[in-house]
């Protein structure tokens, strides 16, 4: 059984109910027999819940009846890694965008930058053609910013887990080149 990664008290303050009282409630309505969008549905019909709140309620649900690992969507798995460096924005967006700047730090992978906003974000489909990568930017001041890298479609825990340790190697030899 997995623990919810979101607090009883933040849940509770947000919806109205502890983690205990959404999962006892769901089980009286059946949700064991129920789609993970029937539920996120009655969550939001019958509860009054948002949608972003319907949504974590039910993964966090189907993960304590076993029905869901933790990291698995419905289109496999992800991971996300994120690196905060003291560089502006702009440089740790080019960092990413530009061929020769890129391989330094991950590699010969050929990768495919599907869409781009200078320096909000970046759609990119990773070497192997079948998993995706998102990359937001955040601008924290004029000499620091956020990246978080976000990997889809993965096939299981342990590709999460190879992943994870990808991006976490990979955003440090990232950051040592941006600051050396």
């Amino acid at each position: 059984m997995t623990q919810p990664t979101i607090s009883d008290a933040a849940v509770q303050a947000k919806t109205g109910r502890a983690w205990a009282e959404w999962f006892a409630l769901l089980d009286t309505e059946g949700a064991a027999d129920m789609t993970h969008p029937q539920i996120a549905a009655a969550l939001q019909n019958r509860h009054g819940q948002s949608g972003w709140w319907s949504q974590m309620v039910t993964v966090a649900y189907e993960q304590a009846r076993g029905r869901r690992e933790p990291h698995q969507t419905a289109r496999g798995y992800q991971v996300g890694v994120s690196k905060t460096v003291p560089v502006n924005v702009d440089v740790l967006f080019t960092a990413w965008e530009d061929d020769a700047s890129r391989r330094q730090w991950i590699g010969d992978e050929p990768i495919t930058i599907r869409r781009a906003t200078r320096p909000k974000s970046m759609r990119i489909t990773w070497s192997d053609g079948q998993t995706n990568v998102d990359v937001s930017f955040w601008d924290k001041g004029p000499a620091k910013s956020t990246v978080q890298v976000q990997h889809s479609k993965l096939a299981d825990r342990d590709e999460v887990e190879a992943k994870r340790t990808f991006w976490r190697a990979a955003l440090a030899r990232l950051a040592e080149q941006l600051t050396a």
